[in-house]
């Protein structure tokens, strides 16, 4: 199998009270600092897409007895998602299943970007990146598995939650450490947050 060295998977350690993460402004090698290149990525960073099953949940669907679709969403995440989009980026999720639940979800954290029923997840990307003017530099991608990588290979900085498919971290510029539905969409909202200098002033309460 043949890896991009630009996009090989990276598993990052890091803890805001012992002082977050490099300042992306910071002159420093990127050939021995992979950090430093994430974290210009991302302070460029204008729009984040979240696929929902296996990055928002952990992939797990619950059926009732009269077939309607459940699942669990974690609150941690919301609250990482609602301050991100406070911070000033915007938030988007493509998915290809169709559910009320997350319909519900997505409105109550203000997203207000959702594409559902998606097959293939391309168009509806190229369909957002149109209405909100924006370039492939400036959007991030967080996703699990295959049926991702079409649009994890265009945007800026690409993401893979700790637990996906080999391949797409493969092609990812970051892994998160934390799972999918069990914090990996607040890792990266902090991640964002802390290059593009904000995480400080969301802690504080004043966003």
């Amino acid at each position: 199998m043949i890896v991009d060295e630009s996009r090989s998977p990276i598993a990052v350690s890091w803890k805001l009270e012992a002082g977050g993460f490099p300042d992306p402004r910071r002159n420093t090698n990127k050939r021995t600092d992979p950090m430093q290149d994430i974290l210009e990525r991302a302070a460029r960073i204008r729009l984040v897409i979240f696929d929902v099953d296996g990055v928002l949940t952990d992939g797990s669907l619950y059926l009732g007895d009269d077939g309607q679709e459940y699942k669990a969403f974690n609150s941690r995440d919301g609250h990482g998602m609602v301050m991100l989009q406070q911070s000033g980026v915007r938030i988007g999720v493509i998915t290809g299943r169709t559910s009320q639940v997350v319909r519900i979800r997505m409105e109550g954290l203000g997203v207000a970007h959702l594409f559902q029923g998606c097959r293939e997840k391309l168009p509806a990307y190229e369909a957002l990146k149109r209405d909100l003017a924006l370039e492939d530099v400036s959007i991030a991608y967080v996703g699990d598995d295959l049926v991702d990588l079409p649009i994890m290979r265009r945007v800026g900085l690409a993401i893979a939650v700790g637990d996906a498919h080999h391949l797409v971290r493969g092609h990812a510029h970051f892994c998160t450490q934390a799972n999918g539905g069990r914090g990996a969409a607040r890792e990266v909202c902090e991640l964002i947050m802390e290059a593009q200098g904000t995480w400080a002033r969301m802690v504080a309460g004043e966003g």
